[in-house]
């Protein structure tokens, strides 16, 4: 079941009009984390824009991220929450890293709507 903090990244990134987002439930198969929120930014810009909304929302309610990777290379961004990982890839740096593929017995989640 989807966290309201996992929930509120998720709105985050479509207020951010983050493109092909998927949610990959990883719990069982993982160790380190329960889902995986993977999107796609258009530019740099666009995608620090997407980092900064989920983090800022998060931070709101009282909820830090442990961890952050990749924000000054802006090729990936990864926001790590725990129970949930955020990552915010370029178009050519998803299509080459296959994150989907590379987890691909991880259920899919529906994304909801706000």
């Amino acid at each position: 079941m989807m966290t309201p903090q996992l929930r509120e990244a998720v709105y985050a990134a479509l207020d951010r009009k983050a493109l092909n987002l998927n949610l990959l439930n990883l719990k069982g198969i993982s160790s380190f984390t329960d889902f995986f929120l993977i999107c796609t930014g258009t530019s740099s810009r666009h995608m620090h824009a997407i980092s900064e909304a989920i983090l800022e929302r998060l931070e709101e309610r009282g909820v830090k991220v442990g961890h952050i990777e990749g924000y000054n290379d802006s090729e990936w961004i990864l926001l790590d929450y725990l129970d949930f990982v955020v990552h915010i890839f370029s178009e050519k740096a998803r299509e080459f890293y296959e994150l989907e593929r590379l987890w691909k017995n991880a259920s899919r989640e529906p994304i909801p709507t706000p």
